[in-house]
């Protein structure tokens, strides 16, 4: 059984690839922070899957979630880095340092201590596949969200330096996946955001799209194909 790992679960894309995961006969490894969302999916998908309450900026906390998931598993074929957080709608020179922290501490720092965590031990298993979630404000911009996007940018950046120190049967990739009608698309783009697919009809494209991903995709900035 492949074994996936993901960030990020409570709702939107986390939860849709979890269960998206699930159905094409994977274990799914999954954390959040919404303890009641995360027993509903817990429920949904069964006790032979893992799902933890975690909050990815916490090196302690990421330690304790890897340590779990992987006790009665191999290291992960797929480590999905998709925690993130968006900052209220704000010129720059308005926006709240705390935001602005709190971006940075989730969307990038998380992603760090949440691959210093799992990634040794895909090394030992010689495998396995480091998606790091960026955006198409990770390859452009929009005014209002520079926050997000300095994180995406910087997801973009990381992710290119890792692909470089992997040895051979890894990979990693910043992958956009579009545009999708989720709550943080919701708070830029208010009703609007239902003109996109919602996280259910973007999984159906992006799990297979995901599955497929191996070390010939190393270094590759992509995106979820349609999207």
């Amino acid at each position: 059984m492949k074994h996936g790992v993901i960030t990020g679960v409570s709702r939107g894309l986390g939860r849709a690839m979890a269960l998206g995961l699930a159905a094409a006969g994977w274990r799914v490894s999954g954390c959040g922070t919404d303890a009641e969302a995360l027993a509903s999916l817990a429920a949904e998908l069964g006790p032979e899957h893992f799902i933890h309450r975690c909050d990815v900026t916490d090196a302690s906390a990421v330690e304790a979630f890897a340590a779990a998931a992987m006790k009665d598993a191999p290291a992960p074929d797929l480590l999905l880095n998709n925690a993130a957080v968006i900052s209220p709608n704000r010129v720059l020179w308005e926006t709240d340092p705390a935001d602005f922290a709190r971006v940075i501490d989730v969307n990038l720092k998380g992603v760090h201590l949440v691959i210093r965590a799992f990634l040794p031990s895909m090394i030992r298993r010689g495998r396995g596949v480091v998606v790091n979630f960026s955006s198409g404000w990770g390859r452009g911009t929009s005014p209002e969200v520079a926050p997000y996007c300095a994180t995406k940018w910087g997801i973009e950046g990381m992710t290119s330096a890792l692909a470089q120190e992997l040895p051979p049967g890894l990979a990693a990739v910043a992958l956009n996946p579009g545009i999708i009608d989720t709550r943080m698309l919701r708070s830029c783009f208010g009703a609007g955001a239902s003109d996109f697919p919602t996280p259910e009809e973007w999984a159906a494209v992006a799990v297979p799209y995901l599955i497929s991903l191996g070390p010939k995709d190393n270094g590759r900035p992509l995106t979820v194909p349609g999207m």
